[in-house]
């Protein structure tokens, strides 16, 4: 059967202690048999590491932050699609989720598709919601309280014991043992994120994860669990093995059913000794771990472009338990030419 050939812009290509899912999206893009693909890396900083992988980046451009605002993003995506003419763009951090989801159909219009949440299921699951969200799904959540202030901090021991999670209301996790380590994590949070950062009860036990892919409709294309194995001072997985967990998987046939949910999605759970499940947080995108569950059997990212496509995926039946994966360092050489030729071109 005749491949077919597809231009596909990717974000998300740091590979650093606090890994994008860029790279292994694209690693699993180009397992595909059915797509001969051109990948076009969309960087938000020069250092980026995919940025320099020629086997898996065709060719990459810079693009600003969209912090900066809606119009000139957009306006570098019209350079960059002018160009390259995108057939699909996959966005893989939190932070720029909104401004792609409200460029949808804008980018329709000038031929790039994407595959995302709506703004109610990307705001419902929001950290800042979740108890809510829990409640309203019958899921047991940990409680949480957005802090703003210091004097929110000297409230907290009201509500918590310690240990307390501190979290980043796009990334970023840390343990806090009393007051002051929660000062210190707030500091360093809101200065990188801004404010809300939320203060989350610790629950002891198992860190669990789903990566899955709804279709939209309530059906359930790609669900594989992990178990963390090894885990890192930013809370992120260094290694971990799929697990046959049934008790998760229905709960995430359920939660994709009732909300209809629309793409890739990482559900983190902790699994108390009693067994029972507390949803940590959902994040809107494939996560950086993806790659296990492609090797597990389910390439949740060729099947996501499908579904970009319009076409119709049959959902996965299985995956192979004990599949495991470990991350480590690589120095990969470069040149300073292509440095610069990024930094005054941006593009490389």
């Amino acid at each position: 059967m005749k491949k077919i050939q597809l231009t596909i812009g990717v974000t998300g290509l740091n590979n650093t202690d606090n890994p994008g899912p860029g790279i292994p999206v694209i690693r699993a893009l180009r397992d595909s048999h059915d797509f001969e693909l051109r990948i076009i890396g969309l960087a938000y900083e020069n250092l980026e590491p995919g940025i320099y992988m020629k086997d898996l980046v065709d060719k990459t451009y810079q693009i600003p932050y969209p912090s900066i605002g809606e119009k000139d993003f957009i306006q570098r995506l019209e350079y960059i699609n002018n160009k390259e003419n995108l057939d699909i763009i996959i966005p893989n951090f939190d932070a720029e989720l909104h401004t792609f989801m409200k460029s949808k159909e804008h980018l329709e219009s000038i031929g790039i598709k994407t595959y995302l949440p709506t703004f109610k299921q990307f705001e419902e699951r929001d950290k800042t919601n979740l108890p809510g969200y829990g409640e309203k799904y019958e899921i047991k959540v940990p409680f949480s309280k957005p802090v703003v202030s210091y004097a929110d901090i000297d409230n907290l021991e009201k509500n918590f014991d310690y240990p307390v999670l501190v979290k980043g209301k796009f990334y970023d996790a840390y343990i806090a043992y009393n007051k002051e380590q929660v000062i210190t994590h707030f500091n360093k949070i809101s200065a990188k994120w801004g404010v809300p950062v939320i203060v989350q009860e610790f629950i002891r036990g198992t860190e669990v994860n789903m990566v899955a892919l709804g279709d939209g409709e309530g059906n359930t294309i790609a669900a594989v669990p992990m178990r963390k194995q090894y885990i890192t001072d930013k809370g992120k997985a260094w290694g971990g093995i799929t697990i046959g967990d049934e008790e998760l998987l229905k709960l995430t046939t359920k939660l994709i059913k009732e909300t209809k949910w629309r793409g890739g999605m990482e559900i983190e759970m902790i699994k108390n000794a009693k067994g029972d499940y507390y949803l940590i947080e959902i994040n809107p995108r494939i996560p950086a771990w993806v790659y296990l569950a492609v090797a597990a059997g389910q390439n949740i990212p060729e099947a996501l472009v499908k579904l970009a496509l319009g076409k119709k995926v049959p959902p996965f039946k299985s995956y192979e338990i004990g599949k495991m994966f470990i991350r480590y360092s690589y120095d990969m050489i470069g040149d300073i030419a292509q440095f610069e030729k990024l930094s005054m071109s941006g593009e490389l």
